[in-house]
């Protein structure tokens, strides 16, 4: 809680951003830096916001056992599992322990969620082969039968804010749908800032997801003005743009703070969504307490939503993924 705090009122996470961005504008000879420049000079500013990270949680933990000893620090510090990793301040060490969990959940996952299907789709009572069946029981029909019904796979939009301190949770999550694409009958991805861009190709018989993501940070065109979160804006281009091809099929996921900057929500865009697509689901990073503080318009986007969830680790995104299977 205390670094979550912390970290916010650094806003490290958006500095950084602006840093990458500064970063691949310009090469120290005055022109456009070449890809291992950019390379290079983000893993170096990444390597700083790590460390400033641990001095950061350092500082915290030496002042908390000042005021509350080290044995009670020692037993409210302990490392979380993996699953329960908080994705907006995982350190690199972390997300990389997390990328390597994704693969076997999601194969388990998707076990799980096509038995469920299949038991949840059991078709109408076929009288005749009921009837034929019960002869073997002197005519009881104590094995109902029931025609097989072709389970219905529902077609998933994912629409993700990839800004500042979101944004790890962000390229997550689409790595985590994507990898349980089977599961659905289509996969459509959306990232956006101020603008919005669909970003469906990258992940398109993509072999490694972790690549597909990297071209998403570096191809997808979600800067409109001055590349500060405006949801309004894209949300709006999203429904002007793409909304007359969401279907009754459609579930819809949203994945972002709701943290707007002050800038019209525009939440009349997320009503018509959710009016023509089957569900709408809105996936929130922040703590539940953080809701509707400062800049964030959560509210005014869940009126409108069949549902709003908190998901800051992998076990509630999980929970979530079964939820919508």
């Amino acid at each position: 809680y205390h670094l979550h705090q912390a970290w916010r009122r650094l806003d490290v996470d958006g500095a950084l951003a602006r840093l990458l961005g500064a970063a691949s504008s310009g090469s120290d000879d005055g022109g456009p830096p070449g890809v291992l420049e950019r390379r290079l000079r983000g893993d170096d500013l990444r390597v700083n916001a790590d460390r400033l990270r641990l001095e950061v949680e350092g500082e915290i933990r030496r002042r908390l056992v000042s005021d509350r000893g080290a044995a009670a620090v020692a037993r409210s510090m302990r490392r979380p599992l993996p699953e329960d990793v908080d994705f907006m301040h995982a350190t690199r060490e972390e997300m990389a322990t997390l990328r390597r969990a994704l693969l076997p959940l999601s194969r388990r996952l998707a076990v799980r969620l096509a038995r469920r299907r299949r038991h949840r789709h059991r078709g109408s009572l076929d009288f005749r082969s009921t009837v034929r069946h019960s002869l073997s029981y002197g005519g009881v029909p104590a094995e109902p039968r029931y025609r097989h019904r072709r389970p219905s796979k529902p077609e998933i939009v994912v629409i993700a804010d990839v800004s500042g301190s979101v944004a790890a949770f962000a390229r997550f999550t689409l790595q985590f749908v994507h990898a349980l694409s089977g599961q659905f009958s289509r996969v459509r991805s959306f990232v956006f800032v101020d603008g919005i861009d669909e970003v469906t190709r990258l992940f398109e018989g993509a072999d490694d997801l972790a690549h597909a993501i990297q071209r998403v940070n570096t191809e997808a065109d979600v800067i409109w003005a001055e590349g500060h979160s405006d949801y309004g804006h894209a949300l709006t281009v999203f429904w002007e743009r793409w909304g007359a091809e969401l279907t009754p099929r459609t579930t819809v996921v949203v994945l972002g703070d709701a943290r707007n900057n002050y800038h019209a929500s525009a939440a009349w865009a997320v009503a018509e969504v959710g009016r023509r697509a089957r569900h709408l689901w809105w996936l929130n990073p922040e703590p539940r307490s953080y809701w509707d503080t400062g800049d964030s318009v959560i509210s005014e986007y869940a009126e409108h939503c069949d549902g709003v969830y908190e998901c800051r680790n992998l076990r509630q995104l999980e929970h979530f993924v079964e939820r919508i299977g």
